[in-house]
Order: C-alpha cells, then structure tokens, then sequence
C-alpha cells in the first residue's frame, strides 16, 4: 500500500483520489472548497479543507510521508506552480501535475515534476491516433512519446509465432500480452513460441512513430 497525496478535487483530482484509495492506498485529499471535500470524504482515507500549496498546511496533515503527489487545481496555475513547490519542500519524490495549457505545461517542465497530465490534449490524440489507424484499437499514454497500443494482427503476421517475427530486432517494439476476443482471455508476457491467430489483438509497448508505422502493416 501507499500513500498519495491529491491537492484540488474537481472532476480529475476527485476521481484519481478515488481511483487511489478503491486500489486499497491511502490517500490524502486538500481543497479549499468545503462541498468538494463533503463529497470525497467518504471515499478517502483523510479529506481536509485547506490550502494544498501552504507548506504549513500540508505538513499538518502528514502530506512529508506520501509516496507521490498529484496536483490538480483547475486553471489556477500559481496555485499549481506554489503547490509543486510545497511538495518539492516536502522531498516528495514522484510529483504529478494537471496541466491546462501548453504554457502551464511548460512551466511544469522547467520546475521540475515526475510527468505532466493533459486530459484534453490526451484524450485527443488518443482518439485520433485510433481513428487514423488501420490496425489500431486503443491508446495508452505512458510518457513523451512512447506508449502501449492494441492492435489487431496484421494478415503478414497471421500463423507466426512472436519469435518467429523478431518484433524486437525489426521494430524494437514488445508485445506485453496477448488478447484473445473471442475468448476475451489475456495472456501476459506471451510464449514466445505461441502462434498468432485472426481472434488476437496484440498489447504492442514501444515508441509512438514505431507503433503507428506498425499499425500500418497489411
């Protein structure tokens, strides 16, 4: 288990913190809106009204002793940056931030955070990567340019198995699991010698430019 600690409780910050503590961790919420914090409470393991970027404030309520910090203060981007700068304070290693803007974003950057958030922009290209792509069926984000993609088997790839394919060598991609639709059976860190079949979707993690060139394959 561990501990996280979640500062702004709109619809992001309040459904990471719930995520968080329905994962079995205990989770610390800060807001200054006190409806926002009646509404969370139930869920967490402590909710406070008060200011997520006072460092006073934060120490109170043993914010020093969370694993991580994920900041989430809507456009108020000072709140954000001073928010940051308390958790940095406090020698809260992982730090995650919601950004609003591609300014907001570069801020985040210089200050110094473990990664930057971007619904929007996110959920954006997450959709346009999966409508443009031939074989692509999901998206998944997992830092600046590098992701894990669903894909279907392209026809070349049919009655192979993934050693036979090389992917590593050819694409330095991996396939991490393996999932058969018409079982909906997943299988992890696959056999190598397992031969693919036209019912499997492939979990590819590499490089974006590399997987969208492999979506591609016929």
């Amino acid at each position: 288990m561990k501990r996280f600690v979640v500062i702004g409780l709109g619809n992001f910050g309040f459904s990471v913190a719930k995520a968080l503590c329905e994962r079995g961790h205990d989770v610390i919420a800060v807001d200054l809106n006190e409806n926002l914090i009646d509404r969370v409470a139930p869920f967490l393991t402590q909710a406070v009204v008060g200011d997520g970027a006072d460092f006073d404030t934060l120490e109170r309520i043993s914010a020093r002793e969370a694993d991580a910090g994920i900041i989430s203060t809507g456009d108020d981007i000072t709140a954000s940056i001073l928010a940051t700068m308390a958790l940095h304070d406090l020698k809260i290693k992982d730090i995650y931030v919601k950004v609003v803007s591609n300014d907001h974003a570069r801020v985040m950057d210089r200050i110094g955070v473990t990664d930057i958030v971007f619904p929007e922009r996110d959920s954006a290209i997450s959709l346009a990567t999966r409508i443009t792509g031939s074989a692509l069926l999901n998206y998944v984000k997992l830092g600046k340019g590098f992701s894990i993609q669903e894909m279907g088997v392209p026809d070349s790839w049919l009655g192979k198995s993934i050693k036979e394919l090389k992917l590593r060598q050819e694409y330095d991609i991996t396939i991490v699991a393996v999932h058969d639709i018409l079982t909906d059976k997943i299988i992890a860190s696959p056999d190598p010698d397992n031969f693919l079949k036209d019912t499997d979707t492939l979990l590819v993690a590499g490089e974006d430019d590399t997987l969208n060139r492999v979506a591609k394959i016929s």
